[in-house]
């Protein structure tokens, strides 16, 4: 078994060893191209106070950029008797370099260097979330526009309530996505903060550049106080879980109207029958699986920033290894939420839908909203337009109208869409991505 960068001349038990690192190393693995490029602005900046020299800092650098390259193929492996992440690249700097490789770890501790790691974990993991949200969006709004004019059942408490339109339909959720998308924004800024220089949660010793490192990794200002670094940790993970918990409510809601509205009983929408499943004994069945597994993996995201704050809300202030389990129920969450987010958008792209909902009966009480204004535009107060038609439905003399014309704002005549879409881009433009990608180029000598 390999020495850990911690153990003297004792070797710990190797049942206390395989219960301590957990999955640590296996979740270790989504952080491997992150804790090089921490790294890198690490060791550029030990430079800069002269803890290493130009020459040290031109070797190191080439090999952190060349074990980047493997990480990057998903190529980069834990091996057997390693701790962590760190612990791995630190030996393969020292297998190729010599005692080099032992310099990097200077100034910092693996609190604060796990902490920079999912820090650029998770803003890289937003970036995409959003950019995944952006093609949800875009889906809805042009399903939206194509259907603008095909009117459905509006509900209240699972009644027939008053007219809608599956632009209104469509609209709304890409309208909901981008409220989420400002909630993922504040979490962002949380997030792209930089703890780096705050090691085991008290600082160091040595003249460490902290504004340097924020600046070389792209970080919006860092995490002031050493101290409050440290807290961060789980604090960080749970704002972020709610945020992605924002996207998935969402998702979930929609899910659960595209499983109703695809049944038989409502008949609202059809799926292409290549994006459903059959049954093993009902050869007529044509099921909406993508959505159904979505609801479930949304809900269960939902869950997340409540285990999140199990795990560490009655810690105090310092690190504790409870912090670790974290990674096991956050890490993964990002890979769900984007497949799902992948999924919907496939879904919703290619639904059809129909349009002579209306054309049965059973619906035609919902345009007796319509009556009742049509009535008081005429000069007939409202109370008593209201019970006129209340009294002909009563009779079963009520004949609809089935001509809406709504142009207010937001309604069916008027989607606003065009609005939508530009806070849509007002939002996404306000995280600055650009900002983390010419850091993070510079680093890799890419820019």
């Amino acid at each position: 078994m390999a020495q850990k960068l911690w153990e003297k001349n004792v070797q710990v038990n190797a049942d206390i060893d395989r219960f301590t690192v957990g999955k640590d190393r296996e979740m270790d693995l989504y952080l491997a191209p992150y804790d090089i490029l921490g790294s890198i602005a690490h060791i550029t900046m030990l430079e800069s106070i002269g803890l290493l020299t130009k020459n040290e800092l031109d070797i190191l650098t080439g090999e952190l950029r060349n074990i980047y390259t493997i990480a990057e193929k998903g190529e980069f492996i834990i091996e057997d008797g390693i701790e962590d992440v760190h612990s791995q690249v630190e030996l393969m700097l020292t297998r190729k370099l010599g005692d080099i490789g032992k310099k990097i770890h200077s100034g910092r501790s693996r609190n604060d260097q796990v902490l920079v790691d999912l820090k650029l974990f998770i803003r890289s993991e937003i970036k995409t979330l959003v950019e995944l949200s952006d093609n949800l969006i875009n889906a809805l709004i042009r399903q939206s526009d194509t259907y603008k004019n095909i009117l459905m059942p509006g509900y209240t408490h699972l009644q027939v309530a008053m007219p809608s339109s599956f632009g209104l339909w469509f609209g709304a959720y890409a309208e909901s996505l981008v409220d989420d998308l400002t909630v993922m924004q504040a979490a962002y800024r949380i997030c792209n903060r930089n703890p780096l220089g705050s090691a085991a949660g008290y600082g160091s010793s040595f003249p460490l550049n902290r504004t340097m490192t924020t600046r070389l990794l792209g970080f919006d200002s860092m995490d002031y106080n050493v101290v409050y670094a440290q807290m961060g940790r789980g604090k960080t993970e749970r704002i972020v879980a709610s945020a992605m918990g924002s996207i998935a409510a969402t998702l979930s809601k929609l899910a659960f109207d595209a499983c109703l509205f695809n049944s038989q009983n409502f008949g609202f929408i059809k799926l292409p029958d290549e994006y459903t499943t059959g049954s093993s004994i009902m050869p007529h069945k044509k099921n909406p699986d993508v959505f159904e597994l979505t609801r479930a993996k949304c809900n269960k995201i939902q869950a997340l920033p409540y285990q999140i704050t199990l795990i560490s809300n009655n810690l105090p202030s310092g690190y504790f290894r409870d912090l670790q389990i974290i990674k096991e129920v956050f890490l993964p969450a990002f890979d769900e939420l984007k497949e799902c987010l992948r999924m919907v958008t496939e879904m919703m792209s290619h639904m059809t839908v129909n349009t002579h909902i209306l054309d049965d009966d059973k619906y035609k009480l919902i345009f007796s909203v319509e009556e009742v204004n049509r009535l008081t535009l005429s000069g007939v107060p409202f109370r008593d337009a209201y019970k006129q038609v209340g009294l002909s439905i009563e009779a079963g003399t009520f004949e609809p109208d089935k001509h809406v014309q709504h142009t207010h704002e937001g309604s069916i005549g008027n989607l606003c869409n065009d609005r939508i879409s530009l806070l849509k881009q007002q939002v996404i433009d306000g995280f600055d991505f650009n900002k983390i990608e010419t850091a993070e180029a510079a680093l890799l000598g890419k820019s």
